[in-house]
C-alpha cells in the first residue's frame, strides 16, 4: 500500500481536533496544508482571507501545518509555537496563525518567543512544547495526514475533500469554485 493517496483526497476527514475558522454548517470547507515560513504560504493567507470575505458563512477555512523543514528552517518552531497557543484556546491559535504569517521575516526563537507572550504562553512554555509534547506530536500529525493526503508543497488546499491544483491565487477563480461547491453541497 501506498503512503500517499493517489485520488488525492483528504486524509483523514475533518475532525473536532482540526482548527476551524467558520460553523461547522458551512457548504464548504477549505483546507490549506501549510508553512510558516514559506512565502507562496504568506500569500497564500492573504488570499485566503479574500475568500474568507467573499464567502461569509458559506465557507468552513481548516489549517494543517506542513512545515518543509530543509526548505524553512524556522517553520517546524513557528508551527509547534501556534499549536501551543492552540492548546490555550482556538482563538489563540489563530491569533498565533495570523501573527505568523504578518511577520513571516521575523520567526526566530526569539521573535516566537515574543509571539507566544501575546497569546498568554511564557517562555518555559513554548521551550517545553519544542522540546515534545502534545504540540510537537500535533505537528508531526498534521504532516502525516498531509503526506497521506499526497502533499508534496506548500500550499497545498483541498476544496471538500478534494485536492484543488487549479490557479489560487486567482481570488475571482478561486471564488467561483468555491461558489459551485457550496451550490453543489446543498
Amino acid at each position: 500500500m501506498s503512503a500517499t493517496n493517489d485520488a488525492q483526497t483528504l486524509a483523514p476527514p475533518i475532525s473536532e481536533k482540526d482548527h476551524a475558522e467558520g460553523p461547522a454548517s458551512a457548504r464548504v470547507t477549505l483546507v490549506e496544508y501549510g508553512d510558516y515560513q514559506c512565502p507562496y504560504c504568506g500569500a497564500g493567507y492573504q488570499i485566503v482571507k479574500q475568500l474568507q470575505k467573499a464567502m461569509g458563512k458559506e465557507l468552513r477555512f481548516v489549517f494543517r501545518n506542513f512545515p518543509l523543514r530543509r526548505a524553512h528552517p524556522f517553520a517546524e518552531h513557528a508551527a509547534i509555537a501556534a499549536e501551543a497557543a492552540g492548546a490555550r484556546s482556538e482563538a489563540a491559535f489563530w491569533s498565533m496563525h495570523d501573527t505568523l504569517y504578518e511577520n513571516q521575516q521575523a520567526l526566530d526563537d526569539d521573535d516566537l518567543a515574543g509571539y507566544a507572550k501575546q497569546v498568554g504562553l511564557t517562555s518555559e512554555e513554548l521551550d517545553q512544547a519544542y522540546a515534545g509534547g502534545a504540540a510537537a506530536d500535533r505537528v508531526r500529525t498534521d504532516f502525516r495526514s498531509g503526506v497521506r493526503s499526497g502533499v508534496n508543497g506548500t500550499p497545498t488546499f483541498f476544496v471538500n475533500g478534494e485536492r484543488y491544483d487549479d490557479d489560487w491565487t486567482n481570488v475571482d477563480a478561486f471564488v467561483a469554485v468555491l461558489r459551485a461547491a457550496a451550490k453543489a453541497n446543498t
